[in-house]
């Protein structure tokens, strides 16, 4: 498609392209943004080496693209502009996630990317805060990276799953590079290695002090609670990692109780989700902290979006056309949009529209390629998404404005 746009000479037509979501997942009231960030350092970092273009070049495909075009990609940069919402606000479906206005071929090459990070991430933030909300005031931790699809998923699924309002993660990497709080216990290898479970438990409290988290699942749970009481302090808890786990969770705090632990906490985990911690919850288990792995790292209920990237209009030399895809079940909408934000509704206008008494929620980020907002601590990330998930109704009315409604007519005429 560039190297048609080169050939044509539309490379230089300005288009504007948005990113929206054509519907939300199963089970699904609302979405977490998330990937928003590494959209952003993508597109600042857009460029060909000299090994990719050769590539191309030698593609069957391309064998008849103008010479001029691969000169064209060797000084290639993204220099339009970007708009987007905040990470960890919450939208709805038919509402834009993002926006770019560029040279035809800057605002096309960047679609399958922008999609794959904003989509991925967001699933995840999204399936971490439907968690979270099921715990109530117990913490989750987020242990899914041995899960994940991929380890660099894993990763970026633990920045998502923070977002989402998860207290930390057991992926270092993730801490390293976002700042995440990092949770863990050792695993069951760790009490098999040794001869005795004793002996593993007084080992590992020697290394991690209050920080010790005892596995006491590996042979007898509730023989292995009675070894930790035995030993005592320091200790922060005890995890349970399968079994019945109110049963045990009730007993096994009775153990530590009756030693005079009773500030040493029970972390569960084990195939958790939003329904089984809901269950776990009602059921007044005392448990203090879920650790939730494959459901979570996966959006395993969710695992994919119907986010769509599509052009919305296009500047040809001076003469601005709007377009849209009238494809059954598959309708685009044209123009470029923003959301506003009142108490009681989201109402989706033209870009150039202002609303009354109401918060716009695409913000510019990117102008002329370069950086202009710049990139938020992921703690006002986190504390925007909870703050979104408090104040809005699940099934939150989106209207649109007349004048959009004017244009989605105009275009679909015969």
């Amino acid at each position: 498609m560039s190297a048609g746009f080169f050939a044509e000479a539309r490379h230089h037509y300005t288009a504007t392209f948005e990113a929206s979501i054509r519907r939300l997942p199963l089970n699904r009231d609302w979405l977490v943004v998330a990937g928003i960030e590494r959209a952003i350092e993508y597109l600042l970092n857009l460029s060909f080496t000299e090994a990719e273009i050769d590539y191309l070049r030698g593609l069957k495909q391309l064998q008849h693209a103008p010479a001029a075009f691969f000169d064209y990609l060797r000084d290639f940069r993204f220099t339009g502009d970007f708009d987007a919402v905040p990470e960890g606000t919450v939208l709805f479906a038919g509402e834009p996630i993002l926006s770019i206005a560029a040279p035809l071929i800057q605002a096309q090459i960047p679609e399958t990317y922008l999609l794959s990070a904003v989509t991925f991430e967001s699933l995840i933030a999204t399936k971490a805060a439907r968690i979270v909300d099921a715990a109530g005031s117990r913490s989750v931790l987020e242990f899914g990276t041995r899960r994940a699809h991929t380890p660099e998923a894993g990763t970026l699924g633990a920045r998502a799953a923070y977002i989402g309002g998860c207290a930390g993660t057991s992926n270092t990497l993730a801490g390293f590079r976002y700042g995440i709080p990092v949770f863990g216990t050792a695993a069951h290898s760790w009490i098999m290695s040794f001869h005795e479970e004793s002996e593993a438990f007084r080992s590992l409290q020697r290394l991690l002090g209050d920080q010790t988290v005892q596995l006491i699942d590996t042979y007898d749970p509730i023989e292995g609670a009675r070894k930790t009481a035995q030993l005592g302090r320091p200790l922060w808890g005890v995890r349970l990692d399968s079994g019945d786990l109110y049963k045990l969770s009730v007993e096994v705090r009775r153990i530590l109780d009756d030693a005079g632990l009773q500030d040493a906490r029970i972390m569960a985990s084990g195939d958790l989700d939003e329904h089984r911690i809901a269950e776990l919850v009602a059921a007044g288990a005392p448990i203090d902290s879920f650790g939730v792995g494959t459901e979570l790292a996966t959006s395993a209920d969710a695992p994919a979006m119907g986010m769509i990237y599509k052009i919305v209009a296009l500047d040809e030399g001076g003469r601005l056309r709007y377009m849209a895809k009238n494809s059954e079940g598959k309708p685009s909408v044209p123009g470029a949009k923003q959301i506003w934000r009142s108490a009681d509704r989201d109402l989706v206008s033209l870009a150039h529209e202002t609303v009354e008494e109401a918060a716009p929620l695409l913000q510019p980020v990117i102008r002329n390629g370069r950086r202009i907002a710049p990139p938020e601590p992921i703690e006002t990330i986190r504390c925007r998404a909870a703050l979104s998930r408090r104040s809005l109704e699940p099934n939150r009315r989106v209207d649109r404005s007349a004048a959009l409604e004017d244009l989605i007519h105009a275009t679909r005429l015969p």
